[in-house]
């Protein structure tokens, strides 16, 4: 790419910005997210999709994913599968409502074209504003407290009680203690906010484990690319399931998380670069990326909170977003070194992103308890039920209950009405 074809087509210099600042932003966001390869492969594979194509699947999605909005959006935003939306795929629609894989696959399909309708119609706003924020704050929170439970149980640090549901787990065993090593580096980096924290605590964990004698070098393969288990994963979604209530709960499910999570971080994004024109595009893009997501054969993509370390390296427009992409591409090396990974090292960055997505309890309004109480409930029913889908539907069934016995039914949108109906259909029909 030559600076006179870059410039053109990002606008650099109308953006204050250069083709260095932009590289150097790509690569930051980059490291600050490559994370997202071993974390979300390993989530698929629990849900029953191969390791080799699972990690195919992220590393191809992830790289399209930021190309294109980089090029249609000119925006600085690392869109790659998302945190916590890749807990609902794994565990909630496969683990607990029973899915295939490949059913699960063609939800995310489904909630893709879904996503599409909504951003290319004035329903975005509509929707987003029928919601109450207390709810969308405390679908963010319930994730992160689940995200954090999987992290503990992952790094064997809480396990199912004799006497109770949850006990401590036994920090004596050898891989707890590496667990316990690895979370304490992995504070460390982020308390010093340390760029490429999450990169860095992968590979000490790596190291701890190896030192340890956990790594179990016999899944390395040097031979080359394990194309064959991507062909089992790519265009590999069905709809064979399309016919049960759990298909339709799957996809309405993911459709909310994605439309309330995208938009937030969408609209932060190009207003902290002072570009809120370009909202449409970039919410658009994503759209595209959500429903390419089912076809590569991954959980969703959301714009990543991780875009902010680009845009704070000085990343103003698209360029950086595909420097991050062209560095994905070049991820496919280092898949060998990606699968002798171990839980030990990927249970701490659980742990963290749990911890941040916390953050959001702070905007709950807690002296009026129609509001506060739905959201507490959503934020407790999520992890404890591990499902992200009964949680919400606790919350938003309960929202406009209150509002009805206080006399504030006009409070509530006839949106809202006509989603807590559905939310109560999916446990009467569960009965």
């Amino acid at each position: 790419m030559n600076k006179s074809f870059l410039e053109k087509t990002f606008l650099l210099s109308e953006s204050g910005s250069t083709v260095k600042r932009e590289i150097l932003a790509g690569s930051v966001s980059y490291f600050t997210i490559v994370y997202i390869v071993a974390v979300n492969s390993m989530i698929l594979s629990e849900a029953g999709l191969p390791l080799d194509g699972a990690i195919l699947a992220t590393i191809l999605l992830s790289a399209i994913s930021c190309i294109l909005v980089g090029f249609w959006a000119n925006v600085p935003i690392i869109l790659v599968p998302g945190m916590g939306i890749n807990a609902l795929f794994a565990y909630t629609m496969v683990g607990s409502m029973g899915l295939s894989w490949q059913s699960a696959l063609g939800a995310v399909f489904v909630s893709g074209i879904i996503f599409l309708l909504i951003a290319f119609s004035p329903f975005s706003r509509v929707l987003n504003e029928s919601i109450p924020a207390s709810l969308k704050e405390a679908i963010t929170v319930g994730l992160g407290l689940f995200l954090m439970f999987l992290g503990l149980e992952k790094g064997g640090l809480i396990t199912r009680g004799d006497t109770s549901i949850i006990a401590l787990g036994d920090l004596g065993d050898p891989d707890v203690i590496v667990s316990v090593l690895t979370l304490l580096v992995a504070l460390a980096l982020f308390i010093r906010n340390v760029q490429g924290g999450f990169l860095i605590t992968i590979l000490a964990g790596c190291i701890i484990a190896l030192l340890f004698g956990m790594i179990d070098f016999s899944v390395m393969s040097f031979g080359g690319l394990e194309i064959g288990a991507y062909k089992d994963v790519f265009f590999s979604m069905s709809f064979k399931e399309i016919g049960t209530f759990e298909f339709w709960m799957a996809v309405f499910s993911m459709s909310m998380v994605l439309v309330f999570e995208n938009i937030g971080l969408v609209q932060g994004f190009v207003n902290s670069i002072n570009r809120p024109e370009r909202f449409q595009k970039a919410f658009r893009a994503t759209g595209l990326s959500v429903f390419l997501s089912g076809i590569f054969g991954s959980s969703p993509t959301v714009a990543t909170v991780e875009t902010a370390a680009g845009i704070a390296s000085g990343g103003r427009t698209g360029f950086t977003s595909v420097v991050t992409g062209i560095l994905f591409i070049m991820s496919l090396l280092f898949i060998p070194l990606i699968k002798i990974i171990p839980d030990s090292a990927i249970a701490p960055i659980l742990i963290i992103i749990g911890m941040l997505m916390l953050e959001k309890i702070k905007h709950l309004d807690f002296s009026d308890l129609s509001e506060s109480i739905p959201a507490i409930l959503i934020i407790v029913m999520i992890p404890f039920t591990s499902s992200i889908a009964d949680g919400m539907a606790v919350g938003f069934i309960v929202y406009p209950f209150l509002k009805l016995i206080l006399g504030k039914a006009k409070q509530v949108s006839i949106v809202l009405y006509i989603i807590a109906a559905l939310f109560l259909a999916y446990f009467v029909l569960q009965v």
